[in-house]
């Protein structure tokens, strides 16, 4: 059985928001605010699901379409090449904040502009490697908002196989060795295994999603962690089928897997994101320099799991782990 505590608790010691929750009335005037993201405006994909969230939070604190703040979206519809084009866009449009994710928009905006203050929607890497803050407590750029390292869950993904599989040795792992987090992601994996379990690393960089299947079911895998990736959000459909199509129960980072039919998720509020996005474009619109809020990571974790495709596996979810569960798809 997992533990709740164990799940709330992870994490939980992330640096403190040193400014103030405020939902006071904004700022006097028209604001516009520019939104850059690798994915698309559709309402479905993380894109559009992200830009709608923090909207809507930013609509709590009195941000009212139309009357008191502008957006200025900018889509690259999955292709990478064309964000730097689309964040200079931006920065010569001349917003008063840039909201942008993942880690390569935000990557883009940052060499776009060093002067107009830049909120991460999310960043899977760290924003520190990265070279868009100095530290996280204290960014000392035009850079703040929320990263998502979240490798300290990796070992929970395998955990939660464990706990609907019963007796498994083999788990395959999906990862693009283009993100360079993935790395790390492997060796916490690695130095938390149970005795007896190993690892298969399944490696994809251009979709070649049927070969590493193929790879999983010669090598006998029991289970499949798919690590974060942009790529593997934007086919979590495709991988919901493949893993359903290989019987193989599969755990990732994003609530849209099992949405596609895949068996579970584990990873960040999306809520507890879109919220946090929200307060620091509050913030720095009211006044507050980026360089001087630091930045914060998810505090709050959430389980989804797809009983529908559980049923079709054969696999009987423990009563235990439903409980557990933020939502049962059935």
């Amino acid at each position: 059985m997992i533990r709740r505590r164990t799940f709330i608790s992870l994490l939980a010691g992330g640096l403190p928001f040193l400014a103030l929750r405020s939902f006071a009335q904004p700022v006097g005037r028209i604001v516009r605010v520019g939104y850059l993201s690798l994915l698309s405006p559709d309402p479905t994909s993380s894109g559009g699901e992200f830009f709608r969230g923090i909207r809507e939070e930013l609509a709590k604190r009195g941000y009212v379409v139309g009357r008191n703040i502008v957006f200025e979206e900018r889509y690259a519809l999955g292709q990478a090449d064309k964000l730097p084009a689309l964040a200079a866009d931006l920065a010569e449009s001349n917003v008063d904040v840039i909201v942008a994710g993942p880690t390569t928009a935000i990557r883009a905006a940052h060499v776009a502009t060093t002067k107009i203050p830049i909120v991460m929607a999310f960043s899977g890497d760290d924003p520190v490697k990265s070279g868009f803050v100095k530290s996280l407590a204290r960014p000392g750029t035009n850079v703040t908002g929320v990263t998502a390292q979240v490798r300290d869950i990796a070992p929970k993904w395998v955990e939660l196989l464990r706990n609907v599989v019963g007796s498994i040795e083999r788990v395959a792992v999906l990862t693009n060795p283009a993100q360079p987090e993935h790395a790390s992601y492997l060796s916490v994996m690695q130095e938390t295994l149970p005795a007896g379990m190993r690892l298969q690393i399944a490696e994809v960089r251009q979709r070649q999603y049927e070969e590493a299947f193929a790879g999983m079911r010669k090598e006998h895998a029991q289970g499949l962690v798919i690590l974060g990736n942009v790529l593997f959000t934007q086919d979590s459909g495709q991988l919901a089928d493949l893993a359903l199509s290989y019987r193989l129960p599969s755990v990732y980072l994003f609530k849209a897997f099992p949405d596609a039919g895949g068996l579970m998720s584990y990873g960040p509020s999306h809520h507890e994101i879109f919220d946090l996005a929200a307060e620091y474009i509050d913030r720095i619109l009211k006044g507050s320099r980026p360089g001087e809020l630091p930045v914060r990571q998810p505090t709050k974790f959430e389980l989804v799991i797809n009983a529908k495709t559980a049923k079709t596996l054969g696999i009987t979810i423990p009563q235990p782990l439903l409980l557990l569960a933020n939502e049962v798809i059935q």
